[in-house]
């Protein structure tokens, strides 16, 4: 995007011109976005985007937990719904209403608390739940479409739209909702439960995760998509590529699905390390991984 200032609308909120987004990323690597976006509120939100030029891209960021930023950076402007504002989460009854900044793992503790089952599950979740909406997020047997009632967001011109569970037309890790909407708020169905069960089962979700997979590292959780009846980290594990350093990134020696930056990786020597991997298991089993993290951005930074 070329120009001042001018040419975006005013905000309560921050915009922040050639703000670094590396540091919001798992995987600390990235380019900066033209524009970063923190809305006050969701009117501050809502009339930036009714404003804003509809030429100029749209980026709704998360915790950055699922995404490699690339390093030329993310051209418009990239939105992230940080603050109480957008993470609000409330129980009524065996439902769920949450906003789309709220954490997963947030979620599924405010139900536990309120003795409602079945959201467990995001506790293994390393996101937030606007990304969940758009992914069909899930881990260890359940996924978004198994609770999810409804959602809703503004378009890319402001309006508000509403979804049913049926709108959103959910396969694995996809969605059929349209890719311009920011999510804002999304309400599930639970089952009532004794809270301290429904806690006892997030305990177990949390100490499972952190003896399977290297969640204190620079990572961005599963990497690529389960083919039908088989598991990305063996097809990984067997073509050798676990913990094989690539210009400062490997596979987990933990769990071989998991892409790490040791330190020194840039987003292309991720990204680079992924597509060997892609292209070695297709040359040795016909079998084409598909990636599960997203890439967003211009692959090199610019002047």
């Amino acid at each position: 995007m070329s120009g001042g200032v001018a040419e975006l609308p005013a905000v309560r909120g921050k915009l922040l011109p050639g703000e670094p987004l590396g540091p919001f990323t798992w995987f600390r690597v990235g380019g900066p976005a033209d524009w970063l976006f923190l809305p006050a509120d969701l009117v501050d939100l809502q009339q930036f985007l009714a404003a804003l030029p509809p030429e100029v891209p749209v980026t709704v960021l998360g915790v950055g937990s699922n995404v490699i930023v690339r390093d030329g950076g993310v051209p418009g402007v990239v939105i992230r719904l940080a603050g109480r504002a957008f993470a609000g989460v409330q129980a009524d009854g065996a439902r769920v209403t949450t906003g789309a900044g709220a954490l997963d793992a947030a979620v599924a503790r405010a139900a536990a608390k309120a003795g409602i089952a079945g959201l467990e599950f995001y506790a293994g979740i390393p996101g937030t739940i606007g990304g969940a909406l758009t992914m069909n997020a899930g881990c260890y047997g359940a996924e978004t479409k198994d609770v999810l009632v409804s959602a809703w967001g503004f378009d890319r011109a402001g309006v508000r739209r509403d979804f049913a569970l049926a709108d959103f037309g959910y396969s694995y890790r996809h969605s059929q909702a349209p890719a311009d909407i920011v999510w804002v708020e999304a309400t599930f169905q639970g089952r009532p439960d004794d809270p301290a069960a429904v806690q006892a089962r997030i305990d177990e979700i949390t100490a499972r995760r952190e003896q399977t997979q290297p969640i204190r590292e620079k990572t961005g959780g599963s990497t690529f998509k389960n083919p039908p009846g088989q598991s990305s980290w063996k097809l990984v594990d067997e073509a050798g590529w676990r913990g094989k350093l690539h210009h400062g990134a490997m596979f987990s020696p933990l769990h071989s699905n998991f892409m790490i930056n040791t330190g020194e990786a840039t987003a292309a020597d991720l990204e680079g390390l992924g597509e060997a991997v892609r292209a070695d298991v297709k040359a040795k089993t016909g079998v084409e991984l598909q990636w599960e993290i997203k890439r967003i951005g211009r692959a090199q930074r610019h002047g």
